[in-house]
C-alpha cells in the first residue's frame, strides 16, 4: 500500500469515516417483469468469483498494532456486502436522500473487504437505485467511476453483464517498470514520507529546488499583497463549514444540462470548471447569508486534479490539488465569475511554471499542512487549509445500460474530514452534469438549500450570458 492510500486509513475516525460512494439511478426496462430486481439480486448472489479491489482487506484491522497491508479474501460474506433495500412510499427523491444519507453515515467494517453495495427499489416513476461505497484507501473518485461504469454497456439488449465484484480487471497494455519494494507505511512515517517526497529530488539538480523555492515565494508574495488572485494554504476565512464534525451525514443532489453549462462557459470565455465553481460559490454565499455567517473575506476551495496517465485503469489514488478563490465577498454574479476565472487561471499558470519533475514535490509540500491536520487530529481545531473541496469528475459521454436498465443519473458521494463540513463533487454523464452535496448533519442545518441555490445560480448566469 502506498503512502497516499494508507493516509486515508490513518485519518479514519468515528466522526469522519474516509469513504466515497456513487449513487446511480436507473429506469427499469419497458419489458421488465415485476420480479426483475429480485431475480437480478438472486443472480448476483450466486456469483462468488472476486477480483481486486473487491476482495482486498486489511491483513490486520488494528492499525496501531500492524502496518497496513492488503491481502486477498475470497471467502467473502456476500450477504453482508451486497444488500437489497426498498424505499417507503411514495419513493421520491426525499425518501431516497434520507436512506442514502443514513447509509453513508455508517463506517465500513475494517475486519472485512472495505465496500458495500445496495440495490434500492421502490423509486417512483419505475426506477431503482444502486449505492456503492468504498474506502478511499482503495479507490479515488476517478478510478471508482471508471471501475463501476466498466460494468455497463451502450447496448440495451445486453443482459449478460456480471456483478461488479466478478468482473476481471482490464489487462494493462504496457508492463509497468518494476519498482523497489517499500516498507509498508505507519502513521508515524506516512507524514514523514509525504514531506520527504518534497525534498528527495535533490539528485534531480539545483534547478528543481530553485523552481520550488520560486513557487513558494509566489504564494507568499500573493498572500502578503492581499489582492492577488493566486491562493495558497490557509488563505481562507473561518466559517461554519470549518469546525469539528459529527458522524451523521446529509446528502443532496442536482442534475443540470451539460450543454447549457458549456454554452454559458463559452459566452463568458471561461472553463466549465469555472461555471461549476461560480454556481457553488453563489449557493454558498446565499446559504451563509441565510444563517448570518458570511465572512468578509472570500472562501477558498481545494480543487482535486487528476494526474492519472491516460488509459491507466488502476485503482488507488492519483490526485493533486490547486486552490482557488470562490469570490463570495462579491455580490454581483458576473463580477464573481470573473474573479473566480482569474483565480483559477492564476493557479493553473502558477503550476505551469513548475517543471514536470518538480510537480510531485510541490504537490506533496502544498498538501502536507492538510494531511498534517488530519493525521494529528487538529482538523477543525485550527485554521483550515481551505474551506471546502469542490471536484469535477469526467464521466462517460454515451448513454449506458445495465441489464437493459437505462442509467438516468450518476451522483458522486464524497467524504468530509474534520474542519470541512461540506464537499461538492460533480460527475458528467451523457448530456448532464450531476452534483452530489455531502455534508455534516450537525454542522449544516438545511444543507439541501445549497443544492437548491445552485440551480437558481445557474439560471442567473443563463439569464446574463444566454
Amino acid at each position: 500500500m502506498n503512502v497516499l492510500d494508507a493516509s486515508w486509513l490513518f485519518v479514519e475516525s468515528t466522526e469522519a469515516p474516509m469513504q466515497v460512494a456513487q449513487l446511480k439511478i436507473f429506469s427499469l426496462p419497458e419489458d421488465a417483469p415485476d420480479d426483475f430486481l429480485s431475480d437480478l439480486v438472486k443472480q448476483f448472489r450466486k456469483s462468488r468469483e472476486y477480483y481486486a479491489p473487491w476482495n482486498l482487506k486489511l491483513r490486520n484491522p488494528n492499525l496501531k498494532a500492524m502496518m497496513p497491508v492488503w491481502v486477498e479474501d475470497n471467502d467473502i460474506d456476500l450477504d453482508y456486502h451486497f444488500r437489497h433495500s426498498a424505499l417507503p412510499k411514495p419513493g421520491g427523491e426525499r425518501e431516497l436522500g434520507i436512506l442514502v444519507s443514513r447509509l453513508h453515515s455508517h463506517p465500513l467494517d475494517f475486519k472485512r473487504p472495505l465496500w458495500e453495495m445496495h440495490v434500492i427499489e421502490g423509486l417512483e416513476n419505475n426506477r431503482f437505485a444502486l449505492y456503492t461505497k468504498f474506502h478511499h484507501s482503495l479507490i479515488d473518485g476517478v478510478s471508482g467511476v471508471r471501475m463501476i461504469e466498466r460494468l455497463m454497456t451502450t447496448d440495451p439488449s445486453d443482459r449478460s453483464r456480471p456483478p461488479a465484484w466478478s468482473m476481471k480487471p482490464e489487462t494493462r497494455t504496457k508492463k509497468a517498470k518494476a519498482q523497489p519494494k517499500k516498507q509498508a507505511p505507519t502513521p508515524e512515517n506516512a507524514l514523514k514520507e509525504l514531506l520527504g517526497e518534497a525534498s528527495s529530488n535533490v539528485q534531480g539538480g539545483i534547478g528543481t529546488i530553485r523552481e520550488l523555492r520560486r513557487a513558494f515565494q509566489r504564494l507568499l508574495g500573493a498572500r502578503a499583497s492581499g489582492v492577488s488572485s493566486l491562493k495558497g494554504p490557509f488563505d481562507c476565512p473561518k466559517t461554519m463549514l470549518n469546525s469539528r464534525i459529527g458522524q451523521a451525514r446529509r446528502f443532496a443532489t442536482q442534475q443540470f444540462d451539460l450543454n447549457q453549462m458549456k454554452a454559458i462557459a463559452k459566452a463568458a470565455d471561461c472553463s466549465l470548471n469555472d461555471i461549476v465553481l461560480a454556481i457553488s460559490a453563489t449557493a454558498l454565499r446565499r446559504f451563509l447569508i441565510d444563517v448570518n455567517g458570511l465572512p468578509s473575506k472570500p472562501l477558498t476551495a481545494g480543487l482535486p486534479v487528476n494526474i492519472r496517465p491516460k488509459g491507466d485503469q488502476e485503482t488507488g489514488n492519483a490526485i493533486s490539488f490547486i486552490m482557488a478563490s470562490l469570490a463570495t465577498d462579491i455580490a454581483d454574479p458576473k463580477m464573481r465569475l470573473e474573479a473566480i476565472k482569474n483565480s483559477t487561471h492564476s493557479a493553473k499558470e502558477h503550476l505551469q511554471k513548475l517543471p514536470k519533475e518538480a510537480l510531485m514535490q510541490y504537490t506533496a509540500m502544498i498538501m502536507a499542512p492538510f494531511m498534517m491536520q488530519l493525521v494529528s487530529g487538529m482538523g477543525g481545531r485550527m485554521k483550515s487549509v481551505f474551506n471546502l473541496t469542490i471536484s469535477n469528475i469526467p464521466g462517460p459521454k454515451e448513454t449506458l445500460y445495465y441489464h437493459g436498465a437505462k442509467l438516468e443519473a450518476s451522483y458522486p458521494i464524497s467524504l468530509i474530514p474534520h474542519g470541512q463540513a461540506l464537499n461538492i463533487t460533480c460527475l458528467s454523464y451523457a448530456d448532464t452534469l450531476n452534483f452530489g452535496f455531502t455534508g455534516c448533519r450537525d454542522s449544516l442545518p438545511s444543507m439541501q438549500n445549497i443544492a437548491v441555490y445552485t440551480g437558481e445560480a445557474l439560471q442567473e448566469l443563463a439569464d446574463i450570458y444566454l
